[in-house]
C-alpha cells in the first residue's frame, strides 16, 4: 500500500537520497515479487535509519527545512554489499603467482602474517582494508584476522572509525604452523575471551570464533572453540572446509574418526547458526543436508576457487536444499575486491557446472541473501523501514564500454547482468554507511 504524501518534520527525516532503487524482500529464485525497484525514488533517514522509500515526484516537496538531501538521480542505489569471507591480512600479498592452496598457504600466507605481530603493521592494512571496502560498494564483511590479538584490535577499530559492520575474530591455530603463528590451546582462549569482552557488540561490532581450518588445529582447541560459543550463544564461527581435494585427504589422516570434513567440526560442536564455512566445494550429499539442517551458511568465494585452482562450488546443489549462502572474495586467494567481479566469477562458475545464476539471484545474493546468511537481516539487507541505512550509489554507464552496453539494453535485467559482467570499483560512485557517506569516487 502506497502511503500518501504529507509534510515531513525533523522528527521523521533529517536525510533523503533521491535515485533509483532496487532491493529485495525474498530470493528472486522462489518468489516473482521478491524485489522492489523504483526508477525516481525518495528514501527518507533519520539518525541513520530507513524511515520509507517512495516515489520522489510525490515526496520531493515534502522534505522538512534543513534536512540533508543526496541527489543521485540517473543513478542505481543498492544496500551495501556484504562479503561472507575474507582475509585483511592478505591484502598486501593479492595476486602471489599461482598455487595450489596449501603450498601457497606457507609459501605466501604464513609469511605474511607473521608481520602482523607489529601493531603498526597491522593498523596499516587494517586501514588500507576498510578503505577498499568502502571503494567497492561494501558495508558488512566477515574477516579473518592473524593469530595475534593486536590484528584484531587493529581491523576493530578501523572498521568502528567508518561505522562499518565487521565480523572478525582472532585466528586459531596450535599445530601445522610456523611457531611465530602458533598459539597454544591455553592462550587461544585466554585471548579470544579477553578479545570478545572487549569487541563484541561493540557498536557494529561481532566477534567470531575463528579457527583457520582443521589441519591447524588440535581436538583441544576445537573443544576451546566451542567452550567459548557456549559461553556467549551469539557470537560467530567462521573456518574454512572442503576447499582443496589435497586438504580433504590431509584431514581424513588426521581425524580418522570422523565421517568426513565437516563432521570434523560438527563433532566439536561447531556447527550450527551463525557457523559460516568457506569454499565448501567438495562436500557429499550428507554433509550438504547436515549443513541445511544446521543453519550454518556457506561462503561461496569464486574468485579464489579458480586462482588457486580448488574447484568449481555447486550453487544448485546448496540452493536446492535451502543452505544459507554469501558470495565471498576471500581476499588474498581471491583476485578482487569487489563484490561486482566475484559476482561475474560466480556466473561463469555456474556456466561451467550446467547450472544458472540470474542477475536478480546474483545481487539478492550480495545484499538480503548474504545479511540472511549472517544473520543479520533485521538489521540490514534492504531498504524496509527500520533497518540501518547501509547502500551504495551505482554508476551503470562507468565506463565507455558500459555506457555502449546499456544504451542497448532494453530490461532492468539486462542492466543489472551487463553490471555484473562488466562493472569494477568505477561503478561505485558512493558508499554511505548509516546513512552517512564515508566514500565519494573522485572525479
Amino acid at each position: 500500500m502506497s502511503v500518501v504524501p504529507s509534510p515531513l518534520d525533523n522528527n521523521s527525516c533529517d536525510t533523503a537520497i533521491r535515485a533509483s532503487f532496487l532491493h529485495f524482500n525474498a530470493d528472486p529464485d522462489r518468489r516473482g515479487d521478491a524485489f522492489e525497484y523504483l526508477e525516481d525514488g525518495l528514501m527518507i533517514l533519520k539518525q541513520g535509519r530507513i524511515q520509507m522509500l517512495v516515489n520522489a515526484t510525490d515526496w520531493i516537496d515534502y522534505l522538512p527545512d534543513g534536512s540533508a538531501l543526496y541527489d543521485y538521480s540517473g543513478r542505481l542505489v543498492m544496500p551495501g554489499f556484504i562479503d561472507a569471507h575474507t582475509h585483511y591480512p592478505q591484502t598486501e600479498m593479492i595476486a602471489s603467482h599461482g598455487l595450489q592452496l596449501l603450498d601457497w598457504l606457507q609459501q605466501y600466507t604464513f609469511p605474511t602474517e607473521e608481520k602482523f605481530a607489529e601493531r603498526d603493521h597491522a593498523d596499516r592494512i587494517a586501514a588500507f582494508f576498510c578503505e577498499q571496502m568502502l571503494a567497492n560498494g561494501t558495508t558488512t564483511s566477515a574477516v579473518y584476522a592473524t593469530v595475534h590479538p593486536q590484528s584484531v584490535d587493529a581491523i576493530f577499530e578501523q572498521a568502528q572509525q567508518r561505522d562499518l559492520c565487521l565480523i572478525a575474530g582472532k585466528v586459531m591455530m596450535d599445530r601445522n604452523a610456523p611457531p611465530a603463528l602458533c598459539d597454544s590451546v591455553e592462550s587461544s582462549y585466554r585471548d579470544c575471551s579477553e578479545l570478545i569482552k572487549r569487541w563484541h557488540l561493540q557498536g557494529r561490532n561481532h566477534y567470531a570464533v575463528t579457527p583457520r581450518f582443521a589441519p591447524c588445529s588440535s581436538p583441544g582447541q576445537l573443544e576451546v572453540c566451542a567452550q567459548l560459543l557456549n559461553e556467549s550463544p551469539d557470537l560467530y564461527l567462521q573456518s574454512h572446509v572442503a576447499e582443496n581435494r589435497d586438504e580433504v585427504e590431509w584431514v581424513a589422516r588426521l581425524f580418522p574418526d570422523s565421517r568426513s570434513y565437516l563432521d570434523v567440526y560438527d563433532s566439536h560442536g561447531l556447527l550450527g547458526p551463525r557457523s559460516i564455512y568457506g569454499h565448501c566445494i567438495h562436500l557429499d550429499q550428507q554433509d550438504r543436508e547436515r549443513m541445511a539442517a544446521s543453519g550454518a551458511a556457506i561462503a561461496f568465494c569464486p574468485t579464489s576457487n579458480l586462482f588457486l585452482g580448488s574447484g568449481l562450488f555447486s550453487l544448485e546443489d546448496a540452493s536446492a536444499l535451502g543452505i544459507r549462502l554469501g558470495l565471498a572474495t576471500d581476499v588474498g586467494a581471491g583476485t578482487s575486491f569487489s563484490m561486482l567481479q566475484t559476482l561475474a566469477e560466480a556466473y561463469k562458475i555456474c556456466q561451467l557446472g550446467g547450472q544458472r545464476l540470474t542477475p536478480l539471484k546474483a545481487f539478492y545474493l550480495v545484499t538480503l541473501g548474504a545479511a540472511e546468511s549472517l544473520y543479520l537481516d533485521h538489521r540490514i539487507g534492504n531498504f524496509t523501514p527500520g533497518k540501518e541505512a547501509d547502500f551504495v550509489v551505482l554508476d551503470l554507464a562507468a565506463t565507455e564500454l558500459m555506457q555502449c552496453r546499456m544504451d542497448n539494453a532494453s530490461t532492468l535485467e539486462e542492466r543489472l547482468f551487463a553490471l555484473m559482467m562488466l562493472g569494477d570499483d568505477r561503478c561505485v560512485q558512493a558508499t554511505h554507511v548509516m546513512g552517512k557517506r564515508q566514500y565519494s569516487r573522485p572525479n
